[in-house]
């Protein structure tokens, strides 16, 4: 039984918590799954998941109740992107993502390819900067912005081209918001609770401190999975910030 009061933390909807499943092993990632509550939290597949898995661990983790961000980030000439985009959609996902460094062109394809899709369409959002990227990083890839001008830079060629919204950091989705609008979607990884370590993240915030930034979706993978009770731990952070 969790410890959390359970009142508190009342099922929604609309979960703002996306709990990553960065795991190799479809089997263990379907454990940790059904180890947590789909009324409370979405599911994120990345590329090492999807790559063991393929679409059957997506289609387990729908029977199990749960939304999908389907997190391959893709990145390529515009046919071959719209076209995965589609198949993305074909599946079923609640969310998928491009790269904005794709370009203009790259993102058009990708949202033009979602038109007439005949189920519920996903949210199609960009990838501007990863939030593992320092300024040092930045700048050795030959960008000479800044990480936060590059990221509103790209937010608004990605909200140019038609798509939802963007992953970046919380320490961005603020100036995003105040640029491009409230409604435009900022998803953002690089989420540690007070005392979580910050493991291969650069920009990282808290649960609460993300929500005051701005932040519509945290994505949030080892304090939630390695926890010893992870609907309790997901539950304790959705208490922190309602």
């Amino acid at each position: 039984m969790s410890s959390v009061d359970q009142s508190t933390v009342s099922p929604t909807s609309e979960p703002c918590v996306i709990v990553a499943l960065d795991y190799s092993d479809p089997q263990l990632a379907l454990a940790l799954a059904r180890r947590l509550d789909p009324s409370i939290c979405r599911l994120k597949v990345g590329k090492e998941l999807f790559t063991t898995g393929g679409p059957g661990v997506v289609e387990q983790l729908h029977g199990l109740g749960f939304e999908i961000f389907l997190d391959l980030k893709f990145h390529d000439i515009p046919n071959t992107c719209a076209k995965a985009v589609k198949a993305s959609a074909d599946m079923g996902v609640w969310m998928v993502n491009v790269h904005a460094s794709g370009g203009r062109k790259m993102m058009e394809a990708a949202k033009d390819a979602l038109v007439g899709h005949s189920g519920a369409v996903p949210r199609l959002i960009a990838v501007t900067v990863l939030t593992s990227f320092s300024e040092a990083d930045i700048r050795e890839v030959g960008v000479q912005s800044s990480p936060e001008q590059q990221v509103l830079h790209l937010a608004s060629l990605a909200q140019q081209s038609g798509l939802d919204g963007v992953v970046c950091s919380a320490q961005e989705a603020g100036t995003i918001k105040q640029a491009l609008g409230q409604t435009f979607t900022t998803v953002t990884p690089g989420i540690r609770p007070l005392g979580s370590a910050s493991n291969d993240q650069t920009r990282i915030t808290t649960p609460q401190q993300a929500v005051q930034l701005g932040s519509d979706y945290l994505v949030i993978g080892r304090p939630i999975t390695q926890a010893e009770d992870p609907e309790q731990a997901c539950r304790s952070i959705i208490q922190s910030i309602s």
